[in-house]
């Protein structure tokens, strides 16, 4: 990993929870697949996150690598997520990724989107 990937890693964690689920999910997909999380205009809150399997991967993707899982992220998506922590909770409301995200002043109930 380069000093550059070990800077940007630190600005989003991913839980061992996260890595796990994201490594079973990925084990069924195509070889090569990843996760991409970005984040996008829209959702009740202003701003709503976006969890996709893909095999495509951009060359200034910040590219986290944990317990077999894959997660790239986008540098403007990354600019929003700095400081955020990717968990997977599965309680009696359901089983979803979730962001603790520091930079967001409201979330909707769901917690896919936000507001800055």
């Amino acid at each position: 990993m380069s000093a550059v990937d070990a800077a940007a890693q630190a600005s989003l964690t991913v839980t061992d929870n996260a890595a796990r689920r994201i490594s079973q999910i990925l084990a069924s997909e195509a070889p090569e697949s990843v996760l991409r999380v970005s984040v996008e205009g829209g959702g009740c809150s202003g701003f709503q996150y976006r969890f996709d399997v893909t095999r495509e991967r951009e060359t200034d993707d910040l590219v986290i690598e944990k317990a077999g899982a894959t997660i790239v992220v986008d540098p403007v998506s990354l600019d929003y997520l700095s400081g955020s922590r990717l968990d997977f909770v599965d309680d009696l409301i359901g089983a979803a990724f979730r962001i603790d995200n520091p930079h967001a002043t409201a979330s909707c109930g769901c917690g896919t989107s936000f507001a800055l």
